[in-house]
């Protein structure tokens, strides 16, 4: 029996190596392997499309925020400052939410002076005000939710997709090593590969999205803060007729 020479062993080995590249994985998927390789891809892509779109969604609802909420106060006339917050953007949510505390409280008036008054005997203008505000900060605040799912998603699951096409492939290491009863670097490399290239396809789908998920949570709870804050001051004014200033 003839020894292999160093010489030939490591050309051996390179050729081992050669079939652990990308190029050789996608030439030698089957269809699970493809299921798992476009899934990862598809959860990937989705997640860094609403990475990009929350936070360009966040910061400029913070960057506003500010300028709405001190132009409205800030503002002498109510019907100016209306004027001003129907001005604002289309996704602007400080601003609908003052809006609907405005229109609750002008429909409310408009049927107090009705002819038969049903909406004032059911409800009272400060009631009428809260449940509209209410409603206004659930909508805004739902907005901000967009995405999250996803991202909740495919940072608990991506993992777990990309552990499916580890296995595979090591299931079809030892197939091969069955079929054939050869054990050594070229037999084994190619599926190998495979399961080593899957499981960093499912942690760089997960990492980010979950990186982005507790990053979009909390300043999700923030923005919450301020809508609550600001509908709380939008009911004192349209209910009474004044800010209540609270006390710092």
């Amino acid at each position: 029996m003839f020894l292999q020479t160093p010489a030939a062993t490591s050309n051996t080995n390179a050729e081992a190596m050669k079939q652990m590249g990308f190029e050789n994985l996608m030439q030698n998927f089957d269809w699970l392997g493809w299921v798992v390789f476009v899934t990862l891809v598809a959860m990937s892509f989705l997640s860094w499309y609403f990475i990009i779109a929350n936070g360009i969604r966040n910061a400029t609802v913070k960057a506003r925020a500010d300028k709405v909420i001190d132009g409205f106060w800030g503002n002498g006339s109510t019907q100016d400052a209306i004027r001003e917050l129907e001005a604002q953007p289309k996704g602007e949510p400080f601003s609908k939410i003052a809006l609907e505390a405005a229109s609750a409280m002008a429909h409310h008036q408009q049927s107090t002076t009705g002819t038969t008054g049903r909406l004032a005997e059911s409800l009272s203008r400060s009631e009428f005000i809260d449940r509209a505000l209410r409603q206004a900060v659930a909508r805004e605040s739902m907005k901000l939710e967009g995405g999250m799912t996803l991202l909740a998603t495919v940072g608990s699951a991506a993992p777990f997709v990309g552990l499916l096409g580890t296995v595979w492939g090591i299931y079809h290491a030892l197939i091969g090593i069955a079929a054939t009863g050869n054990a050594s670097m070229n037999a084994v490399a190619g599926p190998v590969g495979e399961a080593l290239i899957m499981t960093a396809f499912g942690l760089f789908a997960a990492i980010p999205a979950l990186f982005a998920y507790n990053f979009f949570n909390r300043s999700n709870r923030v923005v919450y803060a301020r809508f609550d804050e600001f509908a709380n001051d939008l009911h004192d004014f349209f209910a009474t007729g004044s800010r209540i200033e609270s006390a710092k």
